[in-house]
């Protein structure tokens, strides 16, 4: 009995040591499953943190993007603009009554002639007559051009083109700031 007794308080000093053992245990279970829950909580939030801050970036990026593209836009929207009424100003140049064709073929000679003393004249075919007024009639070639003069040095070394589309695109380069502020100012 006594050895009965040994063995009883053995086993249940063992069974005290266990249940401790294993309560220890269930708390060491639990801390470590709140700090893995709160290591979990904290990557997450860090995660949600750049995913946001990719978002925000990604749609500045894109806001960027499309206002370069509506720039674009407008850009070749006001070149096309500007392209039509480059055209439909030469062409309105160009087709000009012979009347007024004249007078400034006659403007152009007389403005050469400061820079070329005895200019030879170069015109489009079938126009020679309109220079007939201010122009000596030897002086005049006609040749398959653009509306407007060429007037050349006897030497041939100084070349004045005076076409219309030559005057207008020079013109044109000049005052492309103030045409555009007028069209889209």
């Amino acid at each position: 009995m006594a050895l009965d007794k040994v063995i009883k308080d053995i086993l249940d000093s063992a069974r005290m040591e266990a249940n401790k053992l294993a309560e220890e245990a269930e708390k060491e279970k639990t801390a470590i499953l709140r700090a893995a829950d709160d290591e979990i909580a904290k990557k997450r939030k860090l995660r949600e943190r750049e995913a946001q801050e990719i978002l925000r970036r990604l749609t500045r990026q894109e806001i960027s993007s499309a206002e370069l593209e509506a720039k674009r836009i407008v850009l070749n929207a006001k070149k096309e603009v500007l392209g039509s009424a480059f055209s439909e100003t030469l062409r309105e140049i160009e087709s000009m009554d012979a009347r007024k064709k004249a007078e400034a073929y006659c403007k152009i000679y007389r403005r050469a002639k400061n820079r070329i003393q005895q200019p030879k004249v170069i015109c489009p075919r079938g126009e020679s007559s309109l220079l007939a007024s201010c122009v000596d009639a030897g002086k005049v070639t006609e040749s398959d051009m653009e509306p407007g003069l060429i007037l050349e040095s006897e030497d041939g070394r100084i070349r004045l083109d005076y076409r219309f589309k030559t005057i207008l695109e020079g013109i044109w380069e000049r005052e492309l700031r103030n045409v555009s502020n007028m069209l889209f100012g």
